[in-house]
């Protein structure tokens, strides 16, 4: 079943045409990678399904729901959740607070509510406080609650990113570029998580990535885009020796010498 299906996806940006009749269907409760070189569309992608950009043409659906002219706070209130290529922490609120942040879309506290300091209110408060703090634990980062996010290193921010957007309890969870800018050990790390989210949560996860061996041991599912087209889709091993992918990634002498990536 898919959780997610693009249907003859185009996007364009004056004469640019950034994405061009893109489909694909991602299996839900797996995980799925979409790679291609700089320039692809990856990220274009990646803003319409959250709603970031509406879709000049074509359709996106979330569980057979149409989600295209959806607002981005509704688009994750439905089940949609992100992380950046470029990290988006609140650098001088703590650690906590920061997971707390992802949790408004679910906090039932008004504006009134919370200038009275009603009861309920410090309750719900308190119970976010727990549920951010639990997620700090899954993601290993609960020491550093108070710190502030500034104060992390690297691959800490990126973890923690991800465990804000965990906070939002999404059924589908996009990562762009999660690896990026991380060493060895922080990339394992990190492929032990999404490899844990999937198998224990039951979350859906789509990831852009250029770590080709982290697509290649983490996904199920692969969407290879090039100029803005799909040019192939399949499982990494059909991905790996494919010689469209071959050439986009490493042009036409590394198919004439039978390279793989």
């Amino acid at each position: 079943m898919a959780v997610l299906k693009i249907t003859n996806l185009v996007k364009r940006f004056g004469g640019l045409t950034a994405v061009n009749g893109v489909n694909f269907e991602f299996p839900e409760g797996k995980i799925s990678a979409v790679i291609g070189p700089n320039g692809a569309g990856k990220t274009t992608f990646f803003n319409m399904i959250t709603g970031i950009y509406v879709p000049d043409e074509g359709q996106i659906e979330l569980k057979g729901k149409s989600i295209v002219n959806v607002k981005p706070d509704r688009i994750t209130s439905q089940g949609i959740a992100r992380t950046f290529q470029n990290i988006r922490l609140f650098g001088s609120m703590t650690v906590l607070e920061n997971v707390m942040v992802g949790m408004h879309i679910h906090l039932r506290s008004g504006v009134v509510g919370t200038l009275l300091n009603l009861p309920r209110v410090r309750r719900e408060e308190q119970r976010a406080k727990m549920e951010a703090y639990r997620l700090l634990e899954y993601v290993g980062l609960e020491q550093w609650y108070n710190e502030e996010a500034a104060s992390l290193s690297y691959g800490a921010q990126r973890r923690l990113e991800i465990a804000r957007a965990l906070a939002a309890k999404p059924s589908v969870l996009l990562l762009d570029e999660p690896a990026a800018g991380m060493n060895p050990r922080e990339t394992v790390e990190l492929t032990t998580l999404i490899r844990r989210i999937q198998q224990e949560l039951g979350i859906s996860i789509i990831l852009i990535e250029h770590d080709m061996k982290l697509v290649m041991e983490l996904s199920d599912h692969i969407l290879v885009l090039d100029h803005g087209e799909k040019i192939a889709e399949g499982g990494p091993g059909d991905i790996r020796s494919n010689p469209k992918v071959i050439e986009a990634y490493l042009g036409k002498s590394a198919v004439e010498e039978e390279v793989t990536i």
